[in-house]
């Protein structure tokens, strides 16, 4: 099967654009993790530890471009996140990725309708969340096109 490889220069435009994540998960490993997998955009990366502090990050912090939220954290989880954010219009205006080991299908698919853009289970391959990211920069919000069967569990 061919691949359509992207030009470099339309490549590196789409990686600037992205200024700044928001990653929500439990675990400091985690977090160390995705600085390393999103060096690349040279990007600010905002580390919140649960729902809570994430909306309360939302609130403080603008400019906050794509959200990476775990589903199984203490105080706040991400599906209940995903309610209160929605109340409040975020998911239309910024991406929702769930990356997640939650295995529970009711949750992802709750987050789904949610508005979350899509799902990748844990452990995912780096290049294929790059792929994931730099659709959802699109400014058609080209999510629909990515195959995500190869890294993620989308319902």
């Amino acid at each position: 099967m061919w691949r359509k490889i992207m030009p470099n220069q339309e490549r590196k435009t789409r990686c600037a654009m992205l200024k700044k994540v928001l990653v929500v998960d439990d675990s400091e490993m985690i977090h160390k993790m995705y600085r390393l997998v999103l060096n690349r955009y040279n990007c600010e990366i905002l580390d919140a530890m649960d729902g809570q502090q994430a909306l309360d990050m939302l609130e403080t912090h603008q400019g906050i471009q794509l959200i990476l939220l775990d589903i199984n954290m203490p105080v706040m989880n991400g599906v209940q996140f995903l309610e209160k954010a929605g109340a409040l219009g975020y998911p239309q205006r910024i991406p929702v990725v769930i990356i997640s080991t939650e295995g529970k299908e009711g949750d992802t698919i709750r987050g789904l309708q949610l508005g979350a853009k899509g799902y990748v289970k844990k452990p995912f391959n780096p290049t294929l969340l790059h792929e994931l990211i730099e659709k959802l920069l699109l400014p058609s919000g080209g999510a629909a096109e990515f195959d995500q069967r190869r890294c993620a569990n989308t319902l």
